[in-house]
């Protein structure tokens, strides 16, 4: 069950100059599950000392389910290292045991794109179930170096899907990726100051590019609500991204959801997320990186991220919402404001939602 802010006398929103996100519902990682019947799950086992990039790619080609087997890219950016902020946890805390060493993705000065920094892989848990999944949860954890430098923007872990033809990627850039026949991707990014969005690879049917927050971007991806939320540098930062897919194809009416914090701040629906009954949702898409894909996104200097508590729910139940049926004729990629919540006013990142 969902709470309004007005049942929670402890919690503010902590501000310098704008806030970050006006969340008006709060729920557990364990109360969304519970909500949407989702009753099978899984979590990424992390070891119990620290490890080298090497060690660290041979435990996780062993134990996380990667597609391909392997690191697809800049696996040498990745170690597991002792957690840097061990008392700046997250708000709301889950009851997890979240001691231990924590994944690391690395950015060195300069880089800007996976092909030079942080590192991209899949995990295919619909593949490794023997599931078809239409909806997943995952939740996961991130922190930020301290006096992290946001620069333009970088992209952070989501979900994706395909057909069973297609295990091996999709991400934006090409047309065939994102209009919904064979793959679709969700991931998150960070803009500038922190801002926070939903950076999705998907079709923008019925206007979709139009509406209020959703911004299409030249690059065929779609950003969704940029803004509503807003990351925290030097802290844990926990984010819990919901996918719902459509279902008939024809029909828009698929739905993401992500949870900042336990807040929710992002809920859009009417989507048509895949235009083929056989693409369904996979697992996790860890892809980090600076950018965009020119010098202007790249990182003054070496850079981290910080990766725990890694956690999966899915159903093979697709969304029951309602929805519009599909226009036949080719969608527009108009882009609407794109402003999110307040404008487009700009971000501190500085500010959260936290216990007082």
């Amino acid at each position: 069950m969902f709470h309004s802010m007005s049942t929670l006398p402890f919690l503010y929103l902590l501000t310098i100059t704008t806030p970050i996100f006006a969340a008006t519902l709060q729920a557990s990682v364990e109360q969304v599950v519970a909500d949407y019947a989702l009753s099978t799950s899984t979590s990424l086992p992390f070891p119990s000392a620290t490890q080298n990039p090497a060690d660290t790619q041979k435990i996780m080609v062993a134990d996380w389910s990667l597609g391909k087997g392997a690191i697809q890219d800049n696996p040498g950016n990745l170690a597991f290292v002792a957690d840097p902020f061990p008392n700046a946890s997250a708000p709301f805390p889950t009851g997890q045991n979240l001691s231990g060493p924590v994944l690391q993705a690395r950015y060195p000065q300069g880089s800007f794109s996976y092909e030079t920094g942080g590192s991209q892989w899949y995990n295919l848990w619909n593949a490794t179930a023997g599931a078809k999944f239409q909806t997943m949860l995952v939740s996961y954890e991130v922190a930020f170096d301290e006096n992290f430098d946001w620069v333009k923007g970088g992209k952070l872990p989501g979900l994706r899907g395909s057909t069973k033809s297609n295990l091996a990627g999709c991400s934006s850039g090409k047309e065939k990726e994102t209009n919904g026949s064979d793959c679709f991707s969700t991931r998150l990014m960070w803009r500038k100051n922190g801002a926070g969005e939903v950076y999705a690879s998907i079709p923008t049917a019925n206007g979709l590019c139009s509406q209020e927050g959703v911004t299409c971007n030249s690059d065929t991806s779609t950003s969704i609500q940029r803004g509503t939320f807003g990351f925290v540098s030097g802290r844990w930062n926990r984010v819990t991204l919901l996918v719902r897919l459509n279902d008939p194809p024809n029909v828009a009416n698929g739905n993401i959801q992500l949870f900042y914090n336990d807040l929710k701040a992002i809920d859009q629906q009417g989507l048509q997320i895949r235009t083929n009954s056989q693409v369904y949702v996979n697992g996790f898409y860890f892809s980090t990186f600076f950018g965009g894909s020119d010098k202007t996104w790249e990182t003054p200097r070496d850079a981290h991220t910080y990766y725990r508590n890694i956690r999966m729910w899915g159903s093979s139940a697709a969304s029951n919402l309602t929805g519009n049926t599909v226009a036949t004729a080719a969608a527009s990629r108009t882009t609407a404001s794109g402003l999110g919540l307040f404008g487009g006013l700009a971000l501190t990142g500085v500010a959260a939602a936290l216990w007082i």
